[in-house]
């Protein structure tokens, strides 16, 4: 912030002339953090690209994107021991909960907010938290993610449990909202991940799982919402796809405990029956009418040859397990 300049005093000669106060130092604390990060690292070989022509561009954008997954997969190991963490809390009642800011925290909110209609989950179950709250989604909230406190408020509204999991995002591996919320929920025996692209990070360091997807310095120096927010992208995809791969919303590679919510869901239904039952469509239409449109409970009345209401009982012993289901009836 500049100061104006005050008016000297002539009616006093002896008196010193104004020199203003000096602007706030520059936080080289921060600064030196920003230095070592691979993240915001400066690439002088791109230096003159908005010198180069649009289809040049958007090759080296590309060919960026490309090195994406080969980061995400040299983490899988370590993806993989978090779900099969994840789904052991889950599988007990668990929720399954997000937490970020900027472009890391909306990251989080839409995988989130895929869950109930891709996989019939309960609002509740998968969570997604960002800093500042529902207007951070589409507008930025300055200083939220600077907050390590506003995580705790946060996350001491949804009151976690041991049986809950929640992942801390950020690029940068430092952001004080998801170290926050990471460390506040180890404190009090949830499960935590850190997902990262950069190593040895704090947030690491906070979190029982440590996922560090180190992209490499963006085409755009420090834009994280670039080869950082994609890597965050395919990693929740795992995360939250293979968990409800464990917990039985599936049957196959399909999506049996969809929420058929429009037309376009309704007709996925009646698909998915078909594909895994070749019923013929009357057949399909009496299945889904018996068990209240249920996908999974259809498939069961028609592979089972059981009712309806014997489908829903024994889905529910089965903890919602198509394949255990079937099992028992046969």
């Amino acid at each position: 912030m500049a100061y104006p300049s005050s008016p000297s005093s002539p009616s006093s000669a002896s008196s010193a002339s104004f020199s203003p106060p000096p602007t706030a130092p520059p936080d080289h604390e921060l600064r030196a953090q920003l230095d070592v990060l691979t993240t915001e690292a400066f690439r002088p070989e791109l230096a003159e690209i908005d010198q180069r022509s649009t289809l040049d561009i958007a090759r080296i954008m590309n060919g960026e994107d490309q090195t994406v997954p080969a980061a995400v997969a040299a983490q899988l190991p370590q993806i993989a021991a978090a779900i099969d963490a994840i789904v052991e809390r889950m599988s007990r009642g668990g929720r399954l909960i997000y937490a970020g800011a900027g472009t890391a925290g909306r990251m989080g909110v839409l995988d989130a907010s895929e869950c109930p209609p891709t996989f019939n989950t309960s609002p509740t179950q998968v969570l997604g938290l960002i800093a500042g709250g529902p207007a951070a989604m589409t507008e930025a909230v300055e200083g939220a993610e600077d907050r390590a406190e506003l995580a705790v408020e946060d996350l001491t509204a949804l009151a976690p449990t041991p049986d809950d999991t929640v992942v801390g995002i950020s690029a940068s591996g430092r952001t004080p909202y998801a170290v926050g919320a990471v460390s506040h929920a180890r404190s009090l025996g949830a499960l935590t991940v850190g997902l990262s692209c950069n190593p040895g990070s704090a947030l690491s360091a906070a979190a029982d799982h440590r996922v560090e997807v180190v992209v490499g310095p963006e085409l755009l120096t420090g834009s994280t919402r670039l080869k950082s927010g994609t890597a965050q992208k395919l990693v929740l995809n795992m995360i939250s796809t293979i968990t409800m791969i464990r917990l039985g919303k599936t049957y196959g590679n399909l999506m049996v405990d969809l929420r058929a919510s429009n037309e376009k869901l309704r007709a996925r239904s009646r698909r998915i029956v078909a594909l895994a039952t070749d019923a013929s469509d009357d057949e399909i239409e009496a299945a889904l009418i018996a068990t209240d449109g249920e996908v999974k409970g259809a498939i069961l009345t028609i592979l089972g040859k059981v009712d309806g209401t014997t489908a829903a009982r024994l889905l529910t012993q089965s903890k919602g397990h198509l394949r255990a289901a079937l099992i028992a009836a046969g």
